[in-house]
This record gives C-alpha cells, structure tokens and sequence, in this order.
C-alpha cells in the first residue's frame, strides 16, 4: 500500500421538482453536493495520483446527456460534472492520470429515498421501474472495467445506452418522447 493507484469521486443526491417549486437554495444545495463534493475529492487524491500515474472515476449519470421534467437540478449539476470530467481528462493526461466518466442509468442505491434536503428515508417509495433497475453488483463491475481500461467514458445500464443514442441521434423525438411521457 506504498501509493494510491485509484480513486472513484462519487457525491450526490438528487434535488427533485419544477423549477417554479425549488429556491436557489435547493440548487446551491445540489451543486455544493455533486460537484463541488466529486471536486474534494479528486483535490485530495489528485497529487497521490500524478504520482503512481494513476487512474480517476468520475461518478456522472445519463441525465447528463438528458434532462426530465422536475430534474434541472440534478441533471444541471450532472452536466457540469460532464464537463469537468471531459476538461481533467484533458488536464491530466500528459500526466499519466487517467479519467474515466461513468454515466449510470437506474442503480439499486438509496439515491432515489433521499429528499431534496439530503436527508435518507428507508420508507420512500422507488419511483424507478424495478425492470430497469440494475443490481448493484453489476454495475460495481462494469465500472470497474471502465476504470481499469483507461476509458474516457462510460454509460452504465442498458437503458442509459439506449437513452444516450437517441438523445444524440434524435434529439427531437427523444424531446417528444419524454415531454408525453412527463405528462
């Protein structure tokens, strides 16, 4: 255990609601979680890394490519972690440091029973449908493949890749899509 070889930066929540129901708190509250807490991390770890040339996962989400309705916030602060991800990968290559952006779709994780304050509640209800869940465990695994391949980014469950392909090839009919079923 003489270096640090790998670190997975992985903060957040998810504040939900329309923007007309959420304050500026409730997106301060967002960001200071999953950006500025992913940026903590990678901070303290960063100069063990350059070090050992090792490796950086970033933990985004696919609502980094898509928003929902009632979802600015989290899909805000998962675009920014996007960016920061695609601007250290540019930063610290030179330097041996890889970063790999992991992008999950639904996850079996206690996410989804945590309130907009950030508080857990065992009884909340799961709002995704369990089909589309993916076990932990696996997703455990194929982040860990990415992170070891050196890759730069990573759409972790089936329905996130599907999602992401037709965001990028048909945006307007994902538009459409989405808009019915957010209705």
């Amino acid at each position: 255990f003489s270096s640090l070889d790998a670190v997975i930066a992985n903060a957040g929540f998810g504040v939900a609601g329309n923007f007309e129901r959420l304050s500026n708190e409730d997106y301060q509250r967002q960001f200071d979680t999953n950006i500025f807490g992913v940026m903590n991390i990678i901070r303290a770890s960063l100069p063990h890394l350059k070090a050992s040339k090792g490796m950086i996962g970033i933990i985004g989400s696919v609502n980094s490519y898509i928003s929902l309705p009632g979802n600015s916030a989290y899909a805000m602060s998962k675009f920014a972690i996007k960016a920061f991800s695609q601007s250290l990968q540019m930063e610290l290559t030179k330097q041996g440091v890889s970063v790999t952006l992991l992008c999950p779709g639904f996850v079996d994780s206690e996410i989804r029973k945590v309130n907009n304050q950030g508080e857990y509640n065992p009884k909340a209800k799961e709002i995704a449908p369990a089909k589309l869940i993916m076990p932990t465990d696996v997703a455990a695994r194929q982040i860990l493949k990415a992170i070891a391949k050196r890759k730069r980014e990573k759409v972790i469950t089936c329905h996130g890749k599907v999602i992401v392909l037709l965001q990028r090839f048909f945006p307007g009919l994902t538009h459409q899509l989405i808009s019915k079923l957010g209705k």
